[in-house]
């Protein structure tokens, strides 16, 4: 008996120091800022002109990014993206924006790439704020031809900015519903909303929204489940457009290509014609 409360204390102190561990180092299971540090791909790998930005935030980082445009651009896409490595990482996506006319904005969140700064919650909505006045402020774009477009965590940061600004159209690509429901789906085993210090109300954006909204998830995406896609899209009042993916939660846009272009150009059609 002394053996099996001996046990059964030693497995209470491992669970409670695994749950200490989560709640005080969450940021490093949240952001991974240092993946692919060391690359400096650019857009003039795939042939594209583009101009290097640096970007001014409101409380004094400045942030890098590229401004790709498009021949005859139609809109322009603000891209926000996940939370791991930086915008060298997301060089796939610009072909398919040429294709469909669209220039685009992609920025590092602080700490990401090369933008100065350690990553935070209110950190990275401030970022997409400064980076939605570079859009237009500095270049005078008319918000109602910008697409802001958030993929994985930057689901998060596009749905709330969306929210407050107004866009052109939302688009979500594998995003969650919040930080404590994706906790709580990746950590059954703990009070993960309890401990989760981190919000990125993303339902509760969507639910606010008013303009068109296109939602992208896959079945197979092994870190966030399809449930929170579905829960977005069913949970916008906007026009919507629902769009499956086929592979996992970092692979679906590659699996999906032809069909992204296909429908994510009907959805620019419908909602922000040429």
């Amino acid at each position: 008996m002394r053996l099996l409360g001996t046990l059964a204390i030693g497995l209470l102190l491992g669970y409670a120091a695994l749950a200490a561990l989560l709640f005080v180092f969450q940021s490093r299971f949240i952001y991974f800022p240092e993946m692919g540090r060391q690359d400096r791909a650019t857009p003039a790998q795939l042939r594209l002109p583009f101009e290097e930005a640096r970007i001014a935030t409101a409380d004094g980082e400045t942030l890098h990014g590229w401004f790709v445009p498009a021949t005859g651009g139609r809109a322009t896409v603000l891209f926000l993206h996940g939370n791991a490595g930086s915008i060298v990482h997301r060089l796939d996506w610009l072909p398919m924006f040429q294709r469909l006319r669209l220039s685009v904005l992609l920025v590092d969140y602080r700490g990401f790439g090369q933008s100065t700064g350690s990553p935070s919650e209110a950190g990275t909505h401030a970022d997409a704020e400064a980076a939605w006045r570079h859009l237009t402020e500095a270049r005078r774009l008319p918000p109602g031809r910008i697409v802001v477009f958030g993929e994985s965590l930057g689901g998060a940061v596009a749905a709330q900015l969306a929210a407050r600004v107004d866009p052109a159209a939302l688009v979500l690509h594998s995003a969650f519903t919040s930080a404590p429901d994706l906790a709580a789906d990746l950590y059954p085993f703990l009070p993960a909303r309890l401990l989760t210090r981190y919000r990125y109300a993303t339902l509760d954006a969507v639910k606010a929204l008013r303009c068109p909204l296109l939602v992208a998830h896959s079945p197979r995406d092994e870190i966030i489940p399809v449930s929170h896609g579905k829960r977005l899209y069913e949970a916008a009042a906007v026009p919507r457009q629902w769009l499956e993916l086929a592979g996992g939660h970092n692979d679906g846009f590659i699996f999906m290509r032809a069909e992204w272009v296909h429908r994510f150009g009907e959805f620019l059609q419908r909602h922000l014609p040429a």
